[in-house]
């Protein structure tokens, strides 16, 4: 996949950058911690600056985050009732957990939003529920673009400043990716687990 990543770049220039930081958003397997400092590489060898992989790749994460931003819309609380009321038995899960979680997110989801834009994989999937709280589209998109920019600046600059050596980044930064997924593994592991324990001593107390 990284070939294809650098070769569509290297042939589309900022437009490239543009689509490929959108379309890792929407799909979060294509790894922005390869666009992004092969895009700062591309400022040593080709007409591209700094400032404009920078914009372009901000642009491109923001409409990324726009599209999942409406799926999540689409999911809204109602719509979740609805699906609760049908399977939320079989699911153990409750309209009271719906509107826990959604309360939660309404209260903590501005900063869950800006510090999850640099979280590998969360960062793409972190607007679906910022819009499904019904989170207001302008903030959500100020907190957005504050994680996004710092992000994109971080590993153009990188890139940028490590020269044909910019691989090395995308190594280090995989490191850093699978070590989150770990520890996102091991909280949803334990999430549930806590979850689920109490909802069943809920159901041994009622029973």
């Amino acid at each position: 996949m990284q070939a294809w990543i650098t070769d569509f770049m290297e042939q589309f220039g900022y437009f490239g950058i543009f689509l490929m930081l959108a379309f890792e958003n929407i799909f979060p397997p294509i790894p922005s911690e390869v666009i992004l400092p092969f895009g700062g590489f591309m400022t040593t060898t080709t007409n591209l600056t700094i400032p404009g992989v920078i914009i372009a790749a901000t642009l491109g994460s923001l409409l990324g985050a726009v599209i999942l931003y409406y799926i999540g819309r689409l999911l809204d609380v109602n719509r979740l009732e609805k699906i609760v009321e049908r399977w939320g038995g079989l699911l153990r899960i409750s309209k009271k957990d719906i509107h826990k979680a959604d309360a939660w997110f309404d209260k903590y989801g501005y900063w869950t939003v800006l510090f999850c834009r640099m979280v590998p994989l969360v960062r793409s999937l972190i607007s679906i529920p910022a819009g499904m709280s019904g989170m207001k589209f302008g903030v959500f998109m100020i907190f957005t673009t504050i994680g996004t920019l710092g992000w994109n600046l971080l590993l153009v600059l990188i890139g940028a400043a490590l020269g044909e050596s910019w691989e090395d980044i995308a190594m280090y930064m995989d490191m850093y990716s699978n070590i989150v997924y770990v520890l996102l593994a091991g909280g949803v592991v334990i999430l549930g687990y806590l979850f689920f324990r109490k909802r069943s001593r809920k159901m041994t107390t009622e029973g």
